[in-house]
């Protein structure tokens, strides 16, 4: 299984297509608060439609509590500030690909920690900010259960 961890999400209907792409993918789904919505926000609800049930949803305080959690996991922190393409990694079963909030990104001190190989980017035209969060969780989630073959996928 593959992980999607948001950090802070602030955009109701981002966290629901990427509720929607969790249940579409088997992959699990954290969260960390805290959120610039409601989670029973009727965005947040229309976005994922009906497959709120199907997804699997933890939630967290911090990302030190999550870090832990999925301490058995390689978490990949998704970022501009990152060098490393994400098809140039070699996902692997129970990977979890972090993204940060999005109009701030992930916390400068947590990108300070990390293994330069684990912050990743997606390519963009040099003139580019960033891709919309759900956009790029799905290149991000796509890339790695292709790498593994797409299990349970049909």
């Amino acid at each position: 299984m593959l992980h999607i961890i948001l950090y802070r999400p602030e955009i109701p209907p981002n966290t629901g297509n990427i509720i929607r792409l969790c249940a579409n993918t088997g992959a699990q789904l954290h969260l960390i608060r805290p959120f610039g919505f409601e989670l029973d926000d009727k965005r947040l609800r229309r976005a994922g439609l009906d497959y709120h049930e199907w997804a699997n949803v933890q939630q967290y305080d911090s990302l030190e509590e999550v870090a832990a959690a999925l301490s058995d996991s390689r978490i990949f922190s998704i970022s501009t500030k990152g060098t490393t393409r994400h098809s140039d990694m070699q996902f692997e079963d129970g990977d979890a690909l972090l993204f940060g909030q999005e109009t701030k990104g992930l916390p400068p001190e947590w990108l300070d920690i990390q293994a330069k190989e684990r912050v990743l980017r997606l390519p963009m035209l040099a003139e580019s900010r960033s891709m919309n969060l759900s956009n790029a969780a799905s290149v991000m989630l796509y890339e790695a259960w292709r790498q593994l073959g797409y299990p349970g996928g049909v």
